[in-house]
């Protein structure tokens, strides 16, 4: 098993019609020049789909907790000539974030891993600007015999939205197309 299978396979997956990045891109209706944070980025295929959304004059910043992904993060971008790729490896629970201007932070599969969740967002808060979006994809507890459900890899959807709105945010967007996650797009609470 080579020092990035892991970070592939996480593409791979990323990838599959099923997933259905194409509508996931989409939907965020990301524009050029905005700056975005893909929390737990992975092998990078939400960041790079990103950075080519966002354009040279964006800004792209893939978090994760394992360097090899990072590392592979940015193997990808040099092979597509992306600069606009900044990779953050965060060793504690909360991301340290360059300034106030984000326009979206993607979490994608990822919430379930979070510890103290409210706690979290709460200090994620004090770090965005007033129309940050929060765009969370997260596995729910559909088909008996999921991998996702077997071994707590999911969230339902009805408490991520309490644990969102108990740390400040509220629901701007819900979207039901994909077939094993809930998405909705979060914002900060006036």
């Amino acid at each position: 098993m080579g020092k990035y299978s892991k970070a592939k396979m996480f593409n791979r997956k990323a990838a599959k019609s099923r997933s259905k990045p194409d509508r996931i891109l989409e939907t965020l209706s990301l524009k050029s020049g905005q700056q975005v944070v893909d929390i737990g980025s992975g092998g990078g295929y939400y960041s790079i789909g990103f950075a080519e959304l966002v354009g040279k004059n964006g800004k792209v910043y893939a978090v994760d907790n394992n360097p090899d992904f990072l590392e592979y993060i940015k193997i990808i971008a040099l092979g597509k000539g992306l600069k606009n790729i900044e990779t953050i490896l965060v060793n504690d629970k909360v991301i340290t974030l360059p300034g106030k201007n984000i326009d979206l932070v993607f979490i994608r599969n990822v919430y379930h891993h979070l510890p103290d969740r409210v706690k979290y967002f709460q200090e994620l808060r004090k770090k965005l600007k007033s129309d940050t979006k929060i765009a969370i994809i997260e596995y729910t507890r559909r088909g008996f015999f999921s991998f996702h459900r077997r071994f707590g890899h999911n969230v339902p959807k009805e408490t991520i939205v309490e644990e969102m709105k108990n740390a400040g945010y509220v629901v701007e967007e819900s979207f039901d197309f994909l077939p094993e996650q809930s998405f909705t797009i979060f914002s900060p609470a006036i």
